[in-house]
């Protein structure tokens, strides 16, 4: 890595995405990080949850571990608006951008850090990448407005984008999130081109999830709902993407899998109550990148969703990105 490459890092404008060509420098697979600090900017209130904080944690916590050395760094796509009905309706599109400016451009730069780690994926220049992105995606629907934090499911157009910019016919979606990712469940129920895999409290928000909901017309069976309760603990959510995940993805063999990285199902959150632990979420992490190099050539994109214990949600990143790293 050059001095200049290196400061800009450091750095991390807040008025440009940060691009660099640092390649894994040990011949392992190579991972990349759309990481902007334009991420900091949406804000829902001075007390919400969904804070900047949970942003700048992540950024310090990978400075600290000197990820500017091992990770290829990835800016944000320029036009990403277009893709953005691929999923959502006109309707609600204009409804985020005209009722609430701000956010729309900040939601839309979270989708286009997404394409931009796809499309770095698709290439080859990475085998896989993390977005240390915000706002979260995944309940988004139709709704005109927010909903659980959410304005456009990032990762739902995501696996539009893979099928019609690059041809993947099979799109695998994990999701870890301490909430059901109701909005990927919606966009894609009767599609068998996208086999959506969750774990998560179905009594929690938003009361969606129920294990007997796999799909309808041709997408039956498509959509795998876990539930897991209070206190579930590393090994209920290892054990579900052992003896649910991987048999369903070895018959559905993926081209390309997206991750909805939750990490409010982490111990400690301040929304969640699962008790999943940072060597619980590397583990989740292998087992996913056993998948990708078995059915899809190691392709994963994984896309940060909730975390709200500020430090924790840090570390838990740390833990996943170390394991797609290694």
């Amino acid at each position: 890595m050059t001095l200049l490459s290196r400061r800009l890092f450091l750095k991390l404008s807040a008025s440009a995405a940060i691009a660099g060509n640092v390649q894994a420098n040990d011949g392992r697979h190579k991972t990349g990080l759309v990481i902007d600090d334009r991420f900091l900017a949406h804000k829902i209130s001075d007390t919400h949850p969904e804070s900047p904080a949970r942003y700048r944690a992540v950024k310090s916590h990978l400075l600290a571990e000197n990820f500017h050395k091992k990770l290829t760094l990835i800016k944000p796509k320029a036009d990403a608006d277009s893709w953005l009905s691929k999923v959502h309706s006109i309707d609600h599109i204009n409804e985020i951008k005209s009722n609430q400016p701000a956010t729309y451009k900040n939601a839309l730069l979270a989708t286009a850090g997404v394409l931009a780690a796809i499309d770095s994926v698709c290439t080859g220049e990475v085998n896989n990448a993390f977005c240390a992105s915000r706002p979260p995606g995944h309940h988004a629907k139709n709704t005109g407005q927010e909903a659980g934090f959410c304005y456009f499911n990032h990762v739902a157009i995501g696996a539009r984008y893979a099928q019609e910019h690059y041809q993947l016919n099979k799109i695998l979606i994990i999701d870890w999130d301490y909430h059901h990712g109701n909005g990927t469940e919606w966009a894609f129920y009767s599609d068998p081109t996208v086999l959506y895999f969750s774990t998560h409290d179905m009594f929690a928000y938003p009361g969606t999830g129920l294990p007997g909901n796999t799909g309808e017309g041709e997408g039956e069976g498509f959509n795998i709902n876990v539930h897991l309760g209070c206190g579930a603990k590393d090994e209920d959510i290892i054990t579900a993407f052992k003896e649910k995940l991987l048999p369903a993805a070895d018959a559905f063999e993926p081209d390309l899998i997206l991750i909805s990285a939750g990490f409010d199902s982490r111990k400690d959150d301040l929304l969640g109550c699962h008790n999943i632990s940072d060597q619980g979420f590397s583990t989740l992490t292998k087992i996913v990148r056993m998948i990708a190099d078995r059915h899809a050539d190691g392709k994963i994109v994984s896309v940060l969703e909730g975390g709200y214990n500020i430090e924790g949600n840090a570390n838990a990143v740390v833990a996943h990105i170390k394991a797609l790293v290694s």
